[in-house]
């Protein structure tokens, strides 16, 4: 069943290409418009032989590493301590709702202000990006745990530090999963836009290279980098990592 689904997605991406290298030949828009695949290609084989697309994968993985691992950490403290302490849940629980409203890129120009043309910059604009839905994804979780659960606990003598580690974390994980997910996706997207704007290293800066030299062909290649990264890391971790935690927690 996997190597059928497998057949069907090489399948269809190589109908893509197809269709692309046909459009491409027809000469319905110019080479410094619509490149061919070829030269697409081109392009990522050049970035892979002079190493500029592996360094550029490499710093921006690094910043979206720290920038989610800072996310995630702070999203789970905000959200358990909404939903345990209802005066945090009223007052910081609205700003939060509200700032999940803001695009990570609405934060660059604040993050160039406070940091400069650094590193710094761009993993504040990561970590902003991400930490609102885990926030509320732990928070959601930790809300639906069933009271009696917590009760139980408490009357086996859990409590403080080890009532949220032997209890809330656990029972509310496969909806931290989500958010953890959904943290990712917004922090990926965090990362290349501050890098677009910032102009500094990664792959987002040399996405800007291409439009700066009318590259169309590596605006495209960086393109379809970055949503190969994403593909590879929603479906090598995430996925597998959301079905383990449902198939634990018999929801599978």
């Amino acid at each position: 069943m996997k190597g059928s689904l497998f057949g069907k997605k090489i399948i269809f991406y190589i109908a893509i290409i197809l269709v692309w290298q046909a459009i491409d030949t027809a000469n319905v828009w110019p080479d410094n418009i619509f490149p061919s695949p070829i030269e697409v290609a081109e392009d990522l084989v050049y970035g892979i032989s002079d190493g500029s697309l592996f360094y550029g994968i490499g710093t921006s993985m690094l910043r979206l590493i720290i920038g989610l691992s800072i996310a995630i950490s702070g999203g789970l403290i905000l959200g358990i301590f909404m939903a345990r302490v209802e005066t945090v849940n009223q007052t910081i629980g609205s700003l939060v709702l509200g700032l999940q409203s803001i695009p990570s890129i609405a934060w660059v120009p604040l993050a160039i202000l406070w940091f400069g043309l650094t590193d710094s910059g761009i993993i504040f604009v990561t970590a902003i990006g991400a930490i609102f839905a885990v926030t509320i994804n732990t928070y959601t979780g930790v809300k639906n745990i069933d009271p009696s659960y917590i009760e139980a606990a408490r009357n086996m003598g859990a409590k403080g530090s080890q009532l949220v580690t032997t209890v809330l974390i656990p029972a509310a994980f496969p909806y931290m999963i989500s958010g953890f997910k959904q943290g990712w996706a917004f922090a990926w997207r965090g990362v290349i836009g501050a890098e677009l704007l910032f102009s500094f290293l990664g792959l987002g800066f040399l996405l800007n290279v291409g439009r700066q030299l009318n590259d169309v062909s590596q605006v495209i290649a960086m393109m379809l980098v970055i949503m190969g990264i994403g593909i590879l890391i929603d479906g090598f971790v995430f996925k597998k990592l959301e079905y383990k935690v449902m198939s634990r927690w018999g929801l599978r």
